[in-house]
């Protein structure tokens, strides 16, 4: 696919994985749509790359577990911003590292209701323009965690399993149209992610670092322009990433 003045959308653009994704997709002309729970964040961002690269850029702040308003944003959209090349299902994330027995009711409803439900609200509306326009290519911000469990990851393993999942079952159900599907699965990625994760616990989240030269959110966007700028007949169902010194989601070798 060729970027120039395609419309790309992205969801947690205002940090990490998916503001490189953004700025990735803005450095080879494409126009944007980005989105946020932190607007003012986000505002930030879309300006910064719209000072570098001179693209469009529409910003809204939209919680993507809420039904209501993704379907309005999608719906209320210039006509000529509903012809979306790109979706990349970013927003999401994990809360909480305890055993399953000793897990937040609440952190494990904020990982199903993003990491899930986001990711289905925003593909039910967008895929169907894909569709209608005859182009269309979803990225999934899947994670390793979804390809095996390991220990205090329960729920956060079993959503990013069900973004694998729902990826590859999209991808069977699209196969006779022009849509793409690819599901990105990185290991660790030194962005805010373990921040979030420990509620906001910095000693913690460098921990996770520690010792290793974790992947960065660059790395990701690179991932996924790859995958996005495959020739039409060429689909990359699925990556898993990880650094070099991580093996699985369990074995890392630290110095």
């Amino acid at each position: 696919m060729k970027l120039k003045n395609q419309i790309v959308f992205i969801s947690g653009a205002n940090s990490g994985i998916g503001q490189a994704c953004a700025e990735q997709f803005a450095e080879k002309g494409a126009k944007l749509i980005l989105c946020s729970r932190n607007i003012d964040k986000l505002i930030k961002v879309a300006e910064k790359i719209n000072k570098k690269y001179d693209t469009e850029i529409l910003t809204y702040q939209l919680d993507v577990r809420d039904r209501k308003k993704v379907s309005i944003v999608i719906n209320e959209l210039p006509k000529k911003w509903q012809k979306i090349s790109v979706l990349v299902n970013n927003a999401g994330g994990a809360l909480g590292f305890d055993k399953f027995q000793d897990g937040s009711l609440d952190d494990w409803d904020e990982m199903i209701d993003s990491n899930i439900k986001g990711l289905l609200y925003l593909s039910k509306a967008i895929v169907p323009l894909m569709i209608s326009n005859s182009k269309g290519h979803v990225v999934n911000i899947g994670s390793i965690a979804g390809v095996a469990a390991y220990p205090k990851g329960a729920v956060y393993c079993g959503v990013k399993a069900a973004a694998k999942a729902i990826s590859d079952g999209l991808r069977m159900d699209t196969v006779d149209t022009p849509v793409r599907v690819t599901n990105v699965q990185p290991g660790l990625v030194e962005t805010n992610f373990s921040v979030v994760r420990f509620h906001g616990d910095k000693k913690k989240a460098d921990n996770v670092y520690k010792g290793l030269k974790a992947l960065t959110a660059d790395d990701i966007a690179d991932i996924v322009l790859y995958s996005v700028q495959a020739p039409d007949h060429v689909q990359i169902c699925e990556v898993t990433v990880t650094p070099a010194s991580q093996a699985s989601g369990t074995v890392v070798h630290r110095k």
